[in-house]
C-alpha cells in the first residue's frame, strides 16, 4: 500500500498551495482529487500551486488525477500549475508531453552546479 499526505496553505495573496508527500497512484490519487474539488466548491481561489518537491512515485493514474485536477480548475476560472517537480516527476511529466500543460519548466534546474569561473 502506497503513502501519501496532502497539506494545504494558503498564500497571503490567495493562492493555495498543496504539498503532496510520498507517493500519488491509483491506491490515493482520490484523495488529490478530492483536495482540489473541495476548494473548487467553496471558496475558489486565484491559483492553486501543487508542489511536487516531496513527491517520490507518480503513476499514469495519478497523471491522469493532476490532469483532471488541471481540468476542474480551469472551468472554474482557476490556474493551477506544478511546482518543483522531482527529478523523477519531471521525466515522468516530460515523457508524457504534460510539462506546459501545468506551467512546469522545460527543463530542470541544475542542482548544486556552480557557473564556470571566468578570466
Amino acid at each position: 500500500m502506497s503513502t501519501l499526505t496532502i497539506t494545504v496553505r494558503m498564500d497571503s495573496n490567495g493562492a493555495v498551495q498543496i504539498n503532496p508527500a510520498g507517493e500519488i497512484d491509483a491506491d490515493n490519487c482520490h484523495e488529490l482529487r478530492e483536495q482540489v474539488g473541495s476548494m473548487l466548491a467553496t471558496n475558489p481561489p486565484p491559483l492553486i500551486k501543487v508542489d511536487m518537491s516531496l513527491v517520490k512515485f507518480i503513476d499514469s493514474v495519478g497523471i491522469g488525477a493532476l490532469v483532471a485536477c488541471y481540468h476542474a480548475a480551469a472551468a472554474s476560472g482557476v490556474r493551477l500549475v506544478v511546482s518543483n517537480p522531482t527529478a523523477y516527476v519531471h521525466r515522468i511529466l516530460y515523457i508524457s508531453g504534460l510539462l506546459g500543460l501545468f506551467g512546469s519548466p522545460a527543463r530542470l534546474p541544475e542542482r548544486g552546479r556552480r557557473p564556470a569561473p571566468t578570466g
